[in-house]
């Protein structure tokens, strides 16, 4: 995909607060630190436009990017571990449900998995949410670099086996080197019919 133009657009938590585009958007799910602000830069080409942080829970928002005024990326909160307060974190879960529930222009939510790390029970009912609601999802492995090609391709396998998903079903991604960017957007052109 040719990136032509990329703007941020709001953050919100509600709602009422979510912009009226009528344009079909991806969402970006997952663990507090598993890389999904670094995902969003990395696809867009553009190093500050989602803030990344070594602290997990920098995204304590749902953050709206319109891309080539075309579509629409939405960084969502992480979940699990966060340096936030309780009171913040609490408000998370519900924040996130509401949205990928109730917003009618959501097209596709990838689930990131950091893949040096073992799914846990949150990954799970993350997983089995969107399955039940039949919300489409593409699974995405970020940090690939982080290990050798044998290790990936294990670790890839390990996970997969346990959420019972296929090969098929994930992209290998590294927001260093970007491999897996290409897959990921043309995983993306299906869903925004582009």
């Amino acid at each position: 995909m040719k990136i032509q133009s990329v703007r941020f657009l709001k953050s919100c938590v509600a709602p009422q607060d979510y912009p009226i585009l009528n344009l079909p958007e991806i969402a970006f799910a997952g663990k507090s630190n598993v890389g999904k602000s670094s995902l969003i830069n990395a696809l867009t080409g553009r190093k500050g436009l989602a803030k990344t942080s070594q602290l997990p829970g920098c995204t304590q928002l749902i953050n709206f990017f319109i891309i080539n005024e075309k579509f629409s990326l939405v960084d969502l909160p992480g979940y699990g571990f966060a340096k936030a307060p309780l009171t913040v974190k609490k408000q998370w879960g519900p924040m996130v449900a509401t949205y990928l529930k109730e917003r009618q222009a959501l097209r596709l939510v990838l689930l990131l998995l950091d893949i040096r790390r073992d799914g846990d029970a949150k990954d799970r009912d993350l997983l089995n949410w969107l399955q039940y609601f039949q919300l489409p999802y593409l699974i995405v492995f970020t940090k690939v670099d982080k290990l050798s090609r044998q290790q990936v391709l294990l670790r890839s396998r390990s996970i997969l086996a346990s959420f019972g998903q296929s090969p098929d079903s994930v992209v290998l991604f590294s927001a260093r080197t970007g491999q897996g960017r290409l897959e990921l957007w043309a995983g993306i052109e299906k869903h925004i019919g582009g």
